[in-house]
């Protein structure tokens, strides 16, 4: 995907009409239709709502506790506060490495288009670039994104800071959508998903995971003195839960997978089961799972029709 494709599937978020459009230095895009500009920074378009800072967004735990939530303006300072490049520690990147392989297990065209949504550290584009997709790095920080350029320059790799509340993509535009750890994280899962299947293309899938059936803890803020939700997560899911979200005609269905051995994660078998390949790890982690029903994590595929 070349430059001038990648601006042929933005959309201004302003109008939801116009096309946005490089000036002649490139750092501002400019809409067709209403002629709105946004900023370019370190070669990521910065398209966010105006209003973006002040968005307040209210969920269960935030009416409980009577805080207010601005969402963009939290996750922006995230990025700062959280070195999503940083090394993990072992069990975490072993979980980390087979929520990796399970999701490139779906992705299963010879190329194609995909969005990561949160992109993080970007595995995303390390992975499918050099197999030849073109990948759109997407995310509220532009520390995440202008890093995961840097990090990884292919040709094909594109980054942009957007809200998935407010997509900056045209309709029908991706094969692919990975929103790998991210739903949890979102005041509305609902609406979030249902934005994300509207710039699929028929036949696209969108691919999320989650903690499987999570029980949300909380530590006492230092600053409000009030409850908040370890590592800002305000939803617990399982599959009748997310297969809900989502029911509209274009949808032809949901699969659903859970993995990740709670059991095998306490006993801290990583550290034997980190060299077996992923067939051989899927086969003993389902197996446990069939002992000892509970897993981790839970992945859910949606295809377009």
């Amino acid at each position: 995907m070349t430059k001038s494709k990648f601006t042929d599937i933005l959309q201004c978020i302003h109008c939801s009409e116009g096309s946005l459009i490089f000036n002649d230095s490139g750092d501002v895009l400019k809409c067709s239709a209403c002629s709105k500009q946004y900023m370019v920074t370190d070669k990521v378009p910065v398209i966010l709502p105006e209003e973006g800072y002040t968005v307040e967004a209210q969920t269960e735990i935030h009416n409980q506790s009577k805080s207010v939530f601005r969402y963009i303006d939290h996750y922006e300072k995230d990025a700062y506060s959280s070195d999503y490049f940083a090394k993990r520690d072992s069990g975490t990147e072993h979980i980390e490495r087979r929520t990796r392989e399970y999701i490139a297990a779906q992705v299963n065209g010879e190329a194609g288009r995909i969005l990561d949504v949160g992109c993080g550290k970007a595995w995303v584009a390390q992975l499918f670039c050099p197999a030849g997709y073109d990948v759109v790095s997407m995310d509220i920080s532009l520390r995440n994104t202008s890093k995961a350029l840097k990090k990884f320059p292919f040709e094909n790799h594109f980054a942009v800071v957007a809200d998935a509340f407010h997509l900056p993509f045209k309709v029908s535009t991706f094969d692919y959508i990975i929103a790998s750890e991210i739903i949890e994280h979102v005041h509305d899962p609902n609406t979030f998903i249902k934005n994300l299947f509207s710039i699929l293309k028929p036949d696209g899938k969108l691919i999320i995971t989650t903690p499987y059936k999570e029980k949300i803890q909380y530590s006492l803020c230092i600053h409000c003195n009030k409850p908040t939700p370890l590592h800002a997560h305000l939803h617990s899911f399982d599959e009748k839960i997310l297969e809900s979200f989502y029911r509209d005609k274009d949808l032809k269905n949901w699969k659903s997978i859970l993995f990740g051995n709670k059991l095998l994660i306490h006993l801290r078998t990583h550290i034997i089961l980190k060299y077996l390949n992923f067939k051989l790890w899927m086969m003993a982690d389902r197996v446990f799972n069939m002992i000892f029903k509970a897993p981790a994590r839970i992945l859910v595929i949606g295809t377009k029709n």
